[in-house]
């Protein structure tokens, strides 16, 4: 099916399959609208499709394996840990997201100095001394 401009501000266009859908037999598990399925195609679909296929790249899945995980792990540290991170200690959403933020400050904070480092003479550095 061709993609028309849909001239909705949203959406970048749109496929609707009206005949083809009458001549399909999955047609009752596809869609329920006498005049066939609609496909809404959105503005950016492009940068997605090209995220699909950077995805299929091998070295791109070994990279993303060897990050994800710690990414995961420190999210889960604030979350049940002694932070407190399942629990907001205050009330309102400012008050919440300035909470978190200081939260996920000090955990950086410490996780800096166990990494060894420091500020020194104006300047960061990182291992002993």
């Amino acid at each position: 099916m061709p993609i028309r401009a849909s001239g909705r501000g949203r959406h970048a266009g749109e496929a609707k399959f009206g005949a083809a859908c009458r001549a399909c037999p999955l047609a009752a598990r596809c869609t329920t609208a006498r005049e066939g399925r609609t496909i809404t195609i959105g503005p950016h679909e492009a940068r997605l499709a090209a995220a699909r296929i950077r995805q299929a790249d091998p070295a791109w899945k070994a990279d993303y394996r060897a990050t994800r995980p710690k990414v995961e792990r420190k999210i889960s540290h604030l979350m049940r840990r002694r932070h407190g991170g399942r629990r907001a200690r205050v009330r309102g959403l400012i008050k919440v997201a300035a909470d978190f933020a200081l939260l996920a400050a000090a955990v950086n904070l410490a996780r800096l100095g166990v990494l060894g480092v420091a500020c020194r003479n104006g300047a960061w550095a990182a291992g002993g001394g």
